[in-house]
């Protein structure tokens, strides 16, 4: 028998690398990586640009707007239902990071930015799923009191929440991307979750020029999003030359035409580098321009991190929902893993 698939509710959702990796079915430097048991129910953004690469990718609707207003009934989108399931088994959100950031000015819960994860527990709230994965910057944890708040926040809900800092690179991502990733597992039907461990370290993590070694001389527009920003270099971040003996640094959301050179030194990364250095498949088009693709893919969890939680969770799920000392009633692990068809574009 095929195992119903659990829906997922996406929050800042982006242009979609957590999506991708929890629904798998990508393949990157020659490696498949299989569907994995997860279906996108609803997601939303608010960014149109980071939205209309969704749709072209996924062909699947998205809301893009806020959430907050989404929230409180006042977005005025009318593509498709956008208030909230009832009940999906996942949410999903990378809340908004740059008010945590040690690249930004880190106002923390003093920025507006920084109380968007509220909008995450809010909806933890109201759809009641099994479990909840949220992303943020390392910046998260030296921010004061932050992480033990959003933590205590979620535990007031109902949920165990555990936290741990991933670096990309020990899970097959070609760059040294660190995230903390926050997983909140429903007091009433499961257990703490813990974390996937490294697979790889720095003895054999992917290199640069294993990853984008083949685009070095390929001309402009050889593949989707192969263009480079000509800022000329400056001081400040984004101006070094990237070793191709390593993996990558992180690619950042906001860098105004600064990201970092090709190690040739005769030009900058471009945006199709800068994906492959995140894990995208080459098939994942950025749309409409290459400084959007540049944001869009910086502001992204790596697909292949995201497959690697996505296998734990999948398969933390499957145990717990299966297993006969399970307190779920069978009824409400029934309800808990019903997915709805979602609503895809014609």
């Amino acid at each position: 028998m095929q195992k119903q698939k659990y829906s997922i509710a996406s929050l800042f959702t982006g242009c979609g690398g957590l999506d991708l990796g929890f629904t798998g079915g990508f393949s990157f430097l020659g490696k498949r990586y299989s569907k994995r048991n997860f279906e996108v129910q609803w997601a939303n953004d608010i960014d149109e640009s980071a939205c209309e690469s969704f749709r072209k990718y996924f062909r699947h609707e998205i809301i893009c707007g806020d959430i907050t207003q989404i929230l409180a009934n006042k977005h005025s989108g009318t593509i498709f239902d956008r208030s909230l399931p009832k009940h999906v088994d996942v949410v999903l959100g990378g809340f908004p990071c740059q008010d945590f950031s040690h690249a930004g000015k880190r106002m923390g819960f003093e920025g507006r930015r920084g109380v968007l994860y509220k909008s995450m527990v809010e909806v933890v709230k109201r759809t009641s799923p099994l479990v909840f994965i949220a992303e943020n910057v390392k910046g998260l944890l030296t921010m004061g009191n932050a992480i033990a708040t959003i933590v205590k926040d979620f535990e007031d809900i109902g949920y165990h929440v555990r936290y741990k800092l991933l670096l990309a690179a020990d899970y097959g991502v070609p760059q040294k991307r660190e995230r903390v990733i926050i997983v909140g597992t429903r007091k009433d039907a499961l257990s703490p979750f813990e974390h996937p461990k490294p697979l790889l370290d720095k003895t054999n993590w992917v290199t640069l020029k294993e990853a984008i070694g083949d685009l070095e001389k390929k001309p402009e527009g050889a593949l989707p999003n192969h263009y480079w920003s000509k800022a000329k270099k400056n001081k400040g971040q984004g101006n070094n030359l990237v070793s191709a003996d390593k993996p990558g640094p992180t690619m950042r959301t906001e860098h105004h035409g600064n990201i970092e050179y090709h190690w040739n030194g005769k030009r900058r990364l471009s945006a199709r580098e800068a994906a492959r250095i995140q894990s995208f498949p080459d098939d994942f088009e950025f749309l409409p321009s290459t400084s959007s693709a540049y944001r869009q893919i910086g502001n992204a969890v790596p697909p292949v991190l995201a497959w690697n939680i996505a296998k734990s969770v999948e398969e933390f799920l499957d145990t717990h929902l299966n297993s006969k000392e399970n307190g779920l009633h069978s009824e409400s692990r029934n309800n808990a893993r019903r997915v709805q068809e979602p609503v895809r574009k014609n």
